[in-house]
């Protein structure tokens, strides 16, 4: 009988094993790939995530990003050093999330990759998980299997508020112009950016959109963007899969479990990161599960309460801000991105040392003549 087991071995669920195996704990990861795994993402990760952590991430950062370079329809460009204590880093998530799941290993968590859960049944006081190996059983469950993972259906979550985006991506081999640049380009994409950003050894390019419309032809677009780099995305192999953007507050605790990372809903639903809020919710969600070991009976509750207080109330204003710009986009890239202040405060957020309810009042004025609030 494990302490807790943790379905997904992506950001959340190597913070959730780390922090709950440094406590003594004992736990299960169990991961339906093998690892190292291969999963599409842009790779920008705030440096903020450092302070959360008492080991050096440096072995899982591709490179490090200083400059923010913003285009309208490829043009009209805009490019700025970012006034900044730490760079932004950039980072492959099959080295990323294993470096992660390594640390937890040091500490004592248990990690059974290419093992998929088919199934889980509560009993009592306690959870039998199913797997294609046989049965394992925990005390608590850490459901942190991502957008598309079905752990939050079976914890009973049926009628949750779920606003998915989706995504492009594909990743490029080439010599690099500029590593320390992220690129980012509005008005080739409704409702959404496309993204740009260095590895060491090449490009990871890709498309987001964050509000419903008309059907876009992705591959289309990504490919026009990326023969202004000069690059072939066709001979590259795409990407898409959704992303599930918050969409406000909602309950996710249940009986002995609770939802962590992607599967908590916890993305940015302006710039639609992923890693830093995934993270941040494994954090919270750890200490949850320790208080409840140690028999705190409100813990689970207190932890979806933390979630709201502590991200929600910040993503409350970003959805805010979100709903303005990409609706009128033109004006947001004229408003937000041309004047200097604006990609300063871009940088800052990105590499958190801002939150959006610091800048939201002077945004929304800027992007809703007459707002007042």
């Amino acid at each position: 009988m494990y302490d807790c087991i943790i379905v997904g071995a992506g950001p959340a669920g190597g913070t959730a094993a780390y922090h709950l195996a440094k406590q003594g704990r004992s736990v299960l990861v169990l991961e339906k790939e093998s690892l190292p795994r291969y999963k599409p993402c842009g790779g920008g990760v705030s440096p903020a995530i450092a302070q959360w952590f008492d080991f050096d991430f440096s072995p899982a950062i591709s490179g490090k990003v200083d400059s923010l370079r913003f285009t309208w329809k490829l043009d009209d460009p805009v490019e700025a050093k970012m006034d900044i204590k730490e760079p932004f880093w950039m980072v492959r998530r099959e080295i990323f999330d294993h470096f992660l799941i390594q640390q937890a290993q040091n500490k004592g968590a248990e990690l059974r990759d290419n093992t998929e859960v088919t199934g889980i049944e509560f009993k009592s006081d306690h959870w039998q998980v199913n797997t294609k190996n046989g049965p394992l059983t925990g005390r608590y469950l850490i459901a942190a299997d991502g957008a598309k993972g079905p752990m939050a259906k079976w914890l009973g979550f049926k009628d949750r508020k779920r606003r998915l985006g989706g995504a492009l991506e594909a990743e490029v081999s080439t010599q690099l112009e500029n590593q320390n640049t992220a690129h980012f380009e509005f008005g080739l994409v409704k409702n959404g950016y496309i993204w740009n950003f260095p590895k060491a050894d090449g490009y990871s390019i890709g498309i987001a959109t964050f509000i419903g419309g008309e059907p876009q032809d992705f591959k289309k677009i990504l490919d026009e963007y990326a023969q202004s780099f000069k690059i072939d995305v066709k001979t590259s192999k795409q990407y898409d899969h959704p992303i599930c953007l918050w969409d406000g507050n909602q309950k996710l605790h249940t009986q002995n479990a609770i939802l962590a990372g992607e599967a908590a809903c916890v993305v940015d639903p302006i710039t639609a990161e992923g890693i830093r809020p995934s993270i941040f919710s494994a954090l919270l969600a750890s200490t949850a599960i320790n208080d409840a070991l140690s028999g705190n009976l409100n813990a689970l509750e207190q932890y979806t309460e933390a979630i709201h207080e502590q991200w929600g109330s910040d993503m409350a204003w970003a959805q805010k801000i979100a709903g303005a710009f990409y609706r009128f986009p033109k004006v947001g890239y004229k408003v937000g991105f041309k004047r200097p202040s604006g990609t300063q405060l871009m940088g800052k957020i990105l590499c958190g040392e801002l939150r959006y309810g610091d800048v939201a009042g002077r945004a929304l004025k800027r992007l809703i003549p007459g707002f007042g609030g």
